[in-house]
């Protein structure tokens, strides 16, 4: 059974530690959040302060640190330690705490990031958990499916989850996301809300092509009631939003600050982490010198000073984790899809979470964490990190198809944009020149991804 008993994921979470906890918490952070993140724990513990210094790489310290042709950790990669913990020594000050609290990045919340934030504290099995994930990161920004959600299932065994995660996810802020479409989105919210008639759900659900050609009267024949009563149902029907995610859209100017950069510097690749808006952490020299010695005789402050380090060195080291974490994964993927980085989204090629977790000996939830709500900036702009993760269009991973459902996206893109005569393309004419190609799309997916294009 996939979700765990009450008593048994309890048992399960007192066995993880709290460093274990944060640490992966904090793998999932994307950089503005991290930075808010840290703004918390110098406010909350006097053992942890910012640094007096900011060790920093330009793009000319990076030029001779180029990606290597081999997917093999590299010691090429010498990037600053801004969390080492041979950093504890440095001379802090408050002010250095107090500039960085108050200069502390904020940024509007995206819907994957609200949903992905209520669905951690769900008691979920380890499976069910990485599903739900990759169910919410395949949401539109109004909150619909953007694939069949079967198709994110790695394991036949695993398709039971789908349905009592969908329901899960549905009832979270904003309620009705998750789902195919308004209509669905709608009937979700009526069935969830205590305070609306189920009616209202049978209008949406039956008759909603009733209700848009306003044929109230008929309405009320078929379920019975009143016209006033359909009147005062479709009143409630107008307080639901059918579009429950475009509450957090970002289409309106928002700033992406990308977590990781990669160049083409004299014909190499060069990867670079940002770290500009997060400062370098230490030990504070009073709780520091007197953890060591000992010198506070009352017991209670010896054991306050005692933890208020332990925590604050721990903080340090999940950092320090969280940042090498990325920088593999990065690594990987920029191994991975070197085509793209040389000829762009259109070279993108199939490439899954278990094909990185798989050459870096990490689990899946761990590569899922650290590339969730995280953004690389390229050459060809800026892009979400689950951008470099996708099935072939055959749906067999990266060891089928040469072209990824992202590429596939483009070449379509190109063959309308390059199409001269006086009639466009049809969807059949596009699958036809795609097949020559060697690519197998269906009329009807080549026709939903042309609305994509449309809707974008």
């Amino acid at each position: 059974m996939q979700f765990q008993r009450p008593l048994l994921r309890q048992e399960l979470r007192q066995k993880m530690s709290p460093q274990l906890l944060q640490s992966i918490q904090l793998l999932a952070l994307p950089l503005t959040d991290l930075v808010a993140k840290i703004e918390e724990e110098l406010e909350q513990n006097p053992a942890l302060v910012v640094t007096a210094e900011k060790a920093t790489e330009s793009w000319e310290e990076l030029e001779k640190k180029q990606i290597p042709e081999s997917r093999e950790p590299s010691s090429e990669f010498e990037y600053s330690e801004n969390y080492s913990e041979s950093g504890f020594g440095f001379g802090p000050t408050e002010d250095n705490k107090r500039q960085f609290i108050e200069g502390a990045l904020s940024r509007s919340e995206t819907l994957q990031d609200h949903l992905l934030w209520q669905l951690r504290v769900q008691n979920l099995s380890p499976e069910a958990f990485t599903l739900g994930e990759r169910l919410i990161q395949n949401l539109n920004e109004d909150g619909f499916h953007l694939e069949d959600p079967a198709s994110l299932v790695k394991e036949p065994g695993s398709l039971s989850l789908i349905p009592p995660l969908l329901e899960i996810i549905q009832s979270f802020e904003p309620m009705g996301c998750a789902v195919k479409d308004f209509h669905e989105s709608l009937a979700v919210q009526i069935r969830l809300r205590n305070d609306l008639p189920q009616e209202a759900g049978a209008i949406v659900r039956d008759h909603f092509d009733l209700l848009e050609k306003k044929k109230y009267q008929e309405i009320a024949r078929k379920l019975k009631i009143s016209e006033q009563d359909v009147m005062d149902l479709l009143d409630d029907i107008r307080t639901l939003d059918p579009f429950p995610g475009r509450r957090y859209s970002q289409s309106s100017a928002q700033y992406v600050i990308p977590d990781v950069q990669v160049r083409m510097i004299s014909g190499e690749l060069v990867m670079k982490i940002n770290e500009e808006e997060i400062p370098v952490l230490g030990l504070d020299p009073f709780f520091e010198s007197q953890s060591e010695k000992g010198m506070v005789i009352d017991k209670s402050a010896r054991q306050f000073i005692s933890q208020r380090v332990k925590e604050a060195q721990w903080f340090i080291r999940s950092l320090n984790h969280r940042k090498e974490t990325l920088i593999r994964v990065s690594q990987a993927i920029v191994e991975f899809q070197r085509e793209f980085f040389h000829k762009g989204p259109r070279a993108l090629r199939p490439l899954t979470l278990k094909d990185v977790a798989e050459e870096l000996d990490l689990s899946e939830a761990t590569v899922s964490r650290i590339t969730g709500s995280k953004y690389m900036q390229t050459e060809w702009g800026i892009f979400e990190l689950k951008k470099f993760f996708s099935n072939s269009i055959s749906g067999s991973g990266s060891s089928g198809s040469q072209y990824s459902q992202g590429g596939v996206k483009e070449v379509i893109k190109e063959m309308i944009k390059d199409h001269q005569g006086p009639k466009k393309l049809t969807d059949k004419k596009v699958s036809e020149l795609l097949k020559q190609r060697g690519i197998a799309l269906a009329v009807r997916t080549v026709n939903k991804y042309r609305k994509e294009f449309e809707k974008d």
